[in-house]
């Protein structure tokens, strides 16, 4: 119970699951949002050049993202977001994985009912909110799930991006607050492993 006393008292770990959340959150509405647009102009909107930003997308799933830690990282500089919440979210919010599975998916839906709601006058915007997403139900699940998990336990780029502990989220805690000079206090860390996971749970 000691190690569990030491998160609430010295280490704070409200804050950390806090942190945690709100990234995590945040990250969730705007990759839907953007992914599902992104992914109905790629799959159902015709304009010169399609198929170049569906190349890039598909040659950035062959990246590493441990490559982009140090241009992204220069980026964030630039903009002055080091040390922000911005800094976790921004680089997130359309990931290339999303795009793909949200453009794959709607490929599916038979463009003869979107020329249909066209010739009744409605708008790419209209047929987009009322008529797309209604049949997106699979997608729009599976990609908030993805990048809630994704969010949640990124680890390296937090780790850089963040400089002051109260800007830390809990896989970042978990690994700098239960390591001690010579050894690992694994007290420390299952207890707040145990908690997170408990936290994150309820948080479902």
């Amino acid at each position: 119970m000691e190690n569990y006393a030491k998160w609430f008292g010295q280490l704070n770990f409200v804050t950390y699951f806090v942190n945690s959340m709100i990234v995590a959150v945040i990250t969730v509405l705007g990759s839907v949002v953007f992914c599902f647009m992104v992914g109905y102009a790629l799959a159902k909107m015709d304009f010169a050049g399609k198929r170049i930003p569906f190349g890039a997308v598909v040659i950035t799933l062959m990246v590493p993202s441990v490559l982009t830690c140090v241009p992204l990282f220069v980026i964030v500089s630039d903009m002055g977001l080091p040390n922000t919440y911005w800094a976790l979210i921004l680089p997130f919010l359309t990931q290339p994985i999303g795009v793909f599975l949200v453009r794959q998916f709607m490929m599916g839906i038979p463009d003869a009912l979107l020329e249909a709601a066209r010739v009744d006058g409605a708008g790419e915007l209209r047929i987009f909110w009322s008529m797309v997403l209604l049949r997106c139900e699979l997608p729009f699940a599976t990609l908030s799930i993805l990048t809630f998990l994704s969010s949640w336990n990124n680890f390296l780029w937090l780790l850089v991006a963040m400089q002051t502990n109260d800007r830390y989220t809990l896989p970042v805690a978990l690994s700098l607050y239960s390591t001690g000079q010579n050894a690992t206090n694994y007290g420390v860390l299952l207890a707040g492993a145990v908690w997170s996971l408990r936290r994150f749970c309820c948080s479902l």
